[in-house]
């Protein structure tokens, strides 16, 4: 009978542990953001990763940080918006990684 009660004590303990564990509360910073907003870059130069941006979505942000004429945008390899877009009356290469960073080509 000992053994049943040891038995049956120790599967309650194991199945509560993974329980406890999945109630702790998500941390809410510091931390990388997913998507950044259209003032802020977290990079100077483009972070390759899986961009869910669509092409129109790029264009805004490009534009948001003060570009204007953007044209060719084409996701690279990296997952990378390229283009070439208007500044202060320059063209420049641009690029729009899956963070929201718009950065110009160095």
């Amino acid at each position: 009978m000992s053994r049943l009660t040891l038995l049956a004590t120790t599967l309650l303990i194991l199945a509560s542990a993974p329980a406890s564990a999945q109630s702790q509360p998500a941390q809410s910073g510091p931390g990388n953001n997913a998507v950044n907003n259209s003032n802020q870059n977290n990079s100077n130069a483009p972070v390759a990763g899986r961009n869910s941006f669509t092409e129109g979505q790029a264009k805004s942000r490009i534009e948001d940080a003060g570009y204007s004429n953007v044209s060719g945008l084409q996701k690279d390899n990296d997952g990378v918006w390229r283009g070439k877009a208007d500044k202060a009356g320059a063209k420049a290469d641009v690029s729009v990684d899956f963070q929201g960073n718009v950065n110009p080509a160095k």
